[in-house]
């Protein structure tokens, strides 16, 4: 039988520690049950193959899912009281070929017992000064680099007295200050419904979770157009990027000049006291200007190499994270 103390040891340790993910996994010698702390993936527990389908049909049931299927892909959730504390668990089951369920629970923490560390604190008013304008502020980076994190904190700090309304595909923050939609393909519910929606609600500050197609695209221009703040994250290898991924997905260039206040790609890079740093590379309207005028070659700022170089001197990362984060 599964011993549900252990799991509630695991689930414990894993709000204490501020995990973002617990991963149930089949391999050869059963289950093994991961966290992913600090985009750093850790082996907890091995499980016998018993154990980890026991494991997983008792979260299953207390999320509401379909115990008896294990090949199609299930979503639920379940709140998980942790001491004091009441934490949002996002369920994602799915079945492999061979009919083992894999499961991986997603962590929704509040959002004051969230922060990032910034490698370079300098460059968090930078941020705040982007905001001050409305448009469209765009944030870039691989996933898990804090990039959601950092909207919600600046919508936050000097958003305090806005309405700010987010679209998200999951919310993956809570802020009860903040209106939170939730796509839901299913009902309908895209980014690009869920924003004209937004737009008829009046909030001062939108939060798009993902611009991913033309439409959502062509809607956040329209609504840093008409007055709003815009703060969305898009997919690009590089600061630079940025800018090309919104041209390919067909947003009208002359627009997108007129609204767009900022660029901000980040990473969390590895310090050399055994913790997680953000670094942003910034690009301000001055900055953007000429990338408008003419084709950009070029990946990341100089500005980005120098901060790296300088946090090398200063012996807050290793020369070796200087050099493997170059380019973005």
């Amino acid at each position: 039988m599964i011993n549900t103390n252990q799991f509630l040891r695991y689930i414990t340790q894993s709000v204490d520690n501020k995990v973002s993910d617990l991963y149930i996994l089949p391999n050869n010698s059963g289950y093994r049950v991961m966290y992913n702390l600090q985009i750093r993936l850790t082996t907890v527990a091995q499980l016998t193959t018993q154990e980890g389908q026991q494991l997983i049909t008792y979260l299953k049931y207390r999320a509401n899912m379909a115990v008896s299927e294990h090949r199609r892909p299930q979503v639920g959730a379940i709140l998980w009281q942790v001491d004091e504390q009441t934490i949002n668990l996002r369920l994602s089951t799915v079945g492999d070929f061979k009919g083992l369920e894999s499961l991986v629970i997603r962590f929704i923490y509040p959002l004051e017992q969230l922060q990032n560390q910034q490698l370079v604190p300098s460059q968090w008013s930078q941020l705040e000064n982007m905001i001050e304008q409305r448009g469209l502020i765009l944030f870039s980076g691989p996933m898990g680099s804090g990039k959601t994190t950092t909207m919600y904190q600046l919508a936050k700090k000097c958003c305090q007295a806005q309405i700010v309304m987010t679209i998200e595909d999951p919310v993956e923050i809570q802020e009860p200050n903040f209106i939170q939609l939730q796509v839901n393909e299913r009902a309908q519910m895209g980014y690009d419904h869920l924003l004209k929606v937004g737009l008829r609600h009046r909030p001062d500050v939108f939060i798009i979770g993902e611009i991913r197609d033309e439409k959502t695209a062509t809607l956040a221009v329209k609504a840093a157009l008409s007055g709003h703040l815009v703060m969305a994250t898009v997919h690009a290898q590089n600061t630079f990027g940025v800018l090309n991924r919104m041209l390919q997905l067909g947003v009208n260039k002359s627009y997108l000049e007129q609204v767009l206040q900022g660029i901000c790609y980040q990473r969390l890079l590895p310090t050399t006291n055994d913790n997680l740093a953000v670094l942003y590379d910034l690009l301000n309207t001055t900055r953007l200007q000429p990338a408008f005028e003419q084709p950009c070659n070029e990946t990341m700022t100089n500005e980005w190499r120098q901060q790296l170089e300088q946090c090398s001197s200063e012996n807050k990362i290793t020369q070796t994270t200087a050099q493997k984060y170059r380019w973005g």
